[in-house]
């Protein structure tokens, strides 16, 4: 299965490294707000900066998730729009991170 990617404060991947599970579905909202997190697939990315997260100014980094090693965290491919991204049905576990890569402002 390919990688799905999401984009992360780093204050708020650093807070799921102290608790062992990333919650935050996208720019100030959780989980339990949206019921899903956001993912992209690796073309998704760019859009998805400019259109959410370009104008933060807090540090962001890209998590490279691995679906297969999601604990209790289904993935689904779901429409928006014209195409579909994939959504994760639950919290992400650290372990399921397979990279962190520093976002700058221009992906």
């Amino acid at each position: 299965m390919e990688p799905i990617f999401h984009i992360a404060t780093r204050v708020d991947w650093e807070d799921a490294c102290r608790t062992g599970a990333y919650s935050t579905s996208t720019v100030d909202r959780t989980l339990a707000q949206e019921g899903f997190i956001h993912a992209a697939r690796r073309e998704q990315v760019d859009g998805v900066f400019a259109r959410y997260y370009r104008d933060l100014l807090e540090p962001l980094v890209l998590l490279v998730i691995d679906p297969a090693r999601l604990e209790g965290a289904p993935v689904r491919e779901d429409p928006v729009g014209q195409d579909t991204y994939p959504h994760i049905y639950g919290p992400i576990n650290t372990a399921a991170v397979v990279d962190v890569q520093p976002l700058e402002q221009q992906t």
